[in-house]
């Protein structure tokens, strides 16, 4: 069992899609750091300082009985229920910036798949042709054909 396992986990494809979730972990991170640290502070400026990740709607009131707190984390300290749609708006904004980003990778990658498929050189142009009487392949510029001695019309 051991073995197989070992087999499975050291195949390309579960490494790579390995690799590929870590990556895409780290890059989460940083997505979310920008969402949050560059992109929705100016944002928040524009509305005259709306924090996004601290917008809510108290659905059920705290052990206080309160239903306007300052923070999520007041909110939720004090034991009430909310939806946090500021969070959700974040959320969003990070999706759609790393939905650009895989967007311009995969324009990256076909461009990279198209530059190749031009920068190959031609195919050489043929140097034979087939003996229309026998069908063996002989070069071009022969009259006759060397297998069935055939003349042949001058290329």
């Amino acid at each position: 069992m051991w073995k197989d396992f070992k087999a499975f986990i050291m195949r390309g494809n579960v490494v790579d899609l390995a690799v590929g979730v870590i990556i895409g972990a780290a890059f989460g991170a940083i997505v979310k750091s920008l969402v949050d640290d560059v992109v929705m502070p100016p944002i928040g400026l524009i509305t005259g300082g709306l924090d996004f990740s601290n917008k809510f709607f108290v659905l059920k009131p705290g052990k206080d009985g309160l239903t306007d707190y300052n923070t999520v984390a007041a909110a939720h300290t004090a034991g009430a229920t909310t939806i946090n749609y500021g969070v959700f708006i974040n959320n969003i904004v990070s999706f759609l910036i790393v939905a650009f980003c895989v967007f311009l990778l995969v324009r990256a990658v076909a461009k990279l798949h198209l530059d190749a498929a031009t920068l190959a050189p031609p195919p050489p142009p043929p140097n034979t042709k087939a003996c229309p009487f026998c069908a063996t392949q002989i070069p071009i510029p022969a009259t006759r054909c060397p297998n069935c001695t055939s003349q042949l019309s001058p290329a």
